[in-house]
């Protein structure tokens, strides 16, 4: 089952438990869906459009200063876990020799590579900053 066909799984089951905030969720979710010119999304697709979303609602609750954690919520569990500071840490100290690189920031490529997009990219730089 891809990720696109179990949000629309999930929304039905949401539909019978009557849970309002993760249905609004899940309708704005498949309402991008719709929005893109394929209408049948990879996994990857799929988790790029929620990443949109959750950059969306952090950048508009940042600004209002409120917070809607049952929609970010709801978002952020299509995703997949987000690597800690010290996982990302960990990673560079064993894997990466940041004299090899002219500038710090251009280790940000096998970083992400490696992370699959996971990892924060301000995260990532902010850590690679502090290196």
């Amino acid at each position: 089952m891809t990720l696109q066909e179990k949000i629309k799984a999930d929304l039905k089951e949401a539909m019978l438990a009557k849970d309002h905030a993760r249905i609004s969720a899940l309708r704005i979710i498949l309402g991008e869906f719709a929005r893109q010119p394929n209408k049948e999304l990879t996994d990857q697709e799929v988790q790029g459009v929620i990443r949109k979303l959750v950059k969306s609602e952090n950048e508009m609750t940042a600004a209002s200063g409120t917070t809607d954690t049952a929609y970010l919520a709801a978002l952020e569990s299509y995703l997949p876990k987000q690597p800690t500071e010290a996982e990302i840490r960990e990673w560079i100290a064993a894997n990466l020799d940041l004299n090899e690189y002219a500038n710090k920031m251009q280790a940000m490529k096998p970083i992400m590579t490696h992370f699959g997009g996971a990892a924060d990219g301000n995260m990532v730089r902010r850590i690679l900053d502090n290196l």
